[in-house]
């Protein structure tokens, strides 16, 4: 057995690296981060060949002396923290002392500095580990650090990097954070010498227009409460600018972007009861609180916090955001026109959707989308069908070419197959919503779409955990416009996407293409499916998404191919729904936790109309 040896110093900073510096954009946000400690309000960010190649960051903050040039590439340096007591209040956007040293032992690092009263500037040179005496350079004041050539010295490490557009697509992401996060600084960004962003100095509204589009900004609410030390403020979007993806979603505390689970069950919490649960709102929030109030430093790159009080935050999150919304609401402020036009602002429950196939394998043909408040029976010959391919039964199928009247064949039918099943045979829908059965103990009521949620949601999990998920190849491939993050995820995350039965390509720059899907999902769902996992994907990771949130990405595919309410369901397929629930675990309740029947006795129908008294 190999003998315990001190690993060299090179090898040391390489590990590291591999955890502080997982591609360029991990390299920028340390960049962009460290400028803005050091009072930058100017910061130019030039990239190429996605930053792999080339990545550059000038600012023109404090700069940094001649003498501690040497310091800042060593490991465990740093100006921002002295003690255990400034750790657990950290107020500055890093501390880190390992993030340029990290750089400068993967990849070939310049660091240029000048103070505000220098007589010119000063740079050093890092390479393999070591690094060169500071020599003379001219600089404004402020300082420049040039990575070159990331991974140049680690090819295993740098064969996992993606193409360049894909990382290019994270470095924007990370820009367009941070700049968000500071209206009062100017930022800038260069891809292969030619401006993509030019952002001057703006008021918070300003900025958030700028980067999110006019048209956030012409449906957002102003978001501001402050109680003590906490103060939240902002902009949230309106129902009617409701998405269909996570992608405008930003929450920072203490100016620092963060995805945390208390704030996002605040924030959804506020919507609830004002948004389709298939949307998801727009906004950009600002938390501000004491340091000591919230550990940031429970995820390596900081974008996970732990508060001392989480109810408390929740609470004033929750209730800031939803009295917000109420106000602008209840004003007469929103845009009422948008508002009744646009499907994501539902006026009860799920949206209308067309008429599809049910996973029973049966297929409407009539097309119709028409609500009614009541269905009555479908016509025999539909059940004459649904019998003969679900019991071949040849025997009750005569039943139907007997001279009995419609009534009475269907009563004797309902009376016969209600005795056999626990929920019965159905008997048609109320408003849309519900499945209304008879079995022996009287009348059952199913809501629709909860339960089937529930069947698809069980039956994915058991073709996910079996690593079986069936792949159903599209005809016709699904295209849709993307964004360039998205579009990177696809790229990057293949493995994962076929795990749960996906094959996502781009097909060009702004476009995506589902080729297949998982077999047990609608189609027509194509698209809004493919974005949801792609956003799973990309905001918590391959391996997050695919172990700890499992059972949420995978409630989430089963609500967008769950039956929607208003869609007219003929006998059969609302049979069909039956059956597989009396084969389905813990179907008597669906994903969220709510129940998906009831059972009314003949008892208490009795009891209600006062029959025998």
């Amino acid at each position: 057995m190999p003998s315990i040896h001190l690993l060299p110093d090179l090898l040391i900073n390489q590990i590291a690296a591999g955890e502080v510096i997982e591609r360029p954009a991990s390299a920028l946000k340390e960049l962009l981060e460290n400028s803005l400690d050091a009072g930058a309000t100017e910061i130019a960010v030039q990239l190429e060949g996605g930053g792999i190649k080339r990545l550059v960051v000038r600012d023109n903050g404090g700069g940094i002396d001649k003498e501690q040039l040497p310091l800042a590439l060593m490991r465990h340096a740093t100006s921002k923290i002295a003690s255990l007591e400034d750790l657990q209040k950290v107020a500055s956007m890093g501390f880190r002392g390992e993030a340029l040293a990290s750089m400068a032992a993967v990849a070939q690092l310049a660091l240029t500095s000048r103070t505000a009263n220098a007589e010119h500037a000063w740079k050093v040179e890092a390479l393999n580990g070591t690094q060169s005496a500071a020599a003379p350079a001219a600089q404004p004041h402020g300082t420049s650090i040039e990575m070159r050539e990331l991974y140049f010295n680690t090819p295993a490490r740098r064969k996992f990097l993606k193409s360049e557009s894909t990382e290019y697509a994270w470095c924007e992401e990370v820009f367009k954070r941070i700049a968000l996060s500071r209206p009062d600084v100017a930022f800038s960004l260069q891809r292969d010498g030619k401006s993509v962003w030019q952002l001057p100095r703006h008021e918070l509204p300003q900025r958030i227009t700028a980067i999110l589009g006019p048209e956030f900004g012409q449906h957002a609410v102003k978001v501001e409460r402050q109680i003590g030390a906490l103060h939240l403020y902002g902009i949230a979007a309106l129902p009617a600018y409701s998405r269909s993806t996570r992608d405008e979603q930003y929450f920072f505390v203490n100016g620092r972007f963060v995805r945390d689970k208390v704030l996002m069950h605040a924030v959804r919490q506020a919507y609830q009861d004002i948004l389709h649960h298939q949307r998801h709102p727009a906004f950009v929030l600002f938390l501000d609180m004491p340091p000591e109030q919230v550990d940031v430093n429970v995820h390596p790159a900081k974008s996970e916090v732990r508060f001392r009080e989480s109810q408390g935050i929740h609470q004033f999150v929750f209730h800031a955001l939803q009295d917000a919304l109420s106000a602008t609401m209840n004003s007469g402020n929103a845009d009422s026109s948008t508002a009744s036009s646009d499907s994501s602002f539902p006026r009860r429950r799920e949206s209308i959707s067309s008429v599809s196939t049910l996973d029973s394998g049966f297929r409407r043909n009539d097309g119709s989308q028409q609500t009614m408040a009541f269905s009555a029976a479908q016509p025999q010959a539909a059940y004459k069908l649904w019998e003969f391919q679900t019991q071949g039964s040849r025997t009750e199928n005569r039943a139907y070419e007997s001279d009995a009247s419609p009534s009475t064949q269907y009563s004797a039918l309902s009376t016969q197959h209600s005795s056999e099943h626990l929920l019965g045979f159905a008997l048609g829908q109320l408003s849309g919503i519900y499945i209304l059965a008879q079995n022996q103990q009287g009348l059952i009521v199913v809501d629709m779409h909860a339960a089937h949620e529930r069947i698809v949601y069980e039956r994915l999990k058991t073709a996910f955990d079996a690593q079986q998920m069936p792949t159903q190849p599209l005809l016709i491939p699904v295209t849709f416009a993307a964004e360039a993050l998205d579009i990177a995820t696809a790229e990057e995350e293949q493995e994962a996407l076929q795990k749960l039965g996906f094959d996502i390509a781009p097909i060009s720059t702004n476009t995506l293409a589902v080729r297949a899907m998982p077999a047990m999902l609608k189609q027509s769902h194509a698209e809004t499916a493919a974005r949801e996992v792609l956003h799973e994907l990309r905001d918590f990771g391959a391996s997050r998404a695919l172990t700890e949130r499992r059972n949420e990405l995978l409630a989430t595919l089963a609500c967008h191919s769950a039956v929607r309410a208003n869609q007219q369901l003929s006998i059969p397929e609302m049979n069909a729904i039956l059956r597989e629930m009396e084969q389905t675990e813990r179907a008597d309740q669906c994903n969220h936790g709510r129940p998906t029947w009831f059972q009314v006795t003949l008892a208490e129908l009795d009891a209600m109309f006062m029959r025998g008294k």
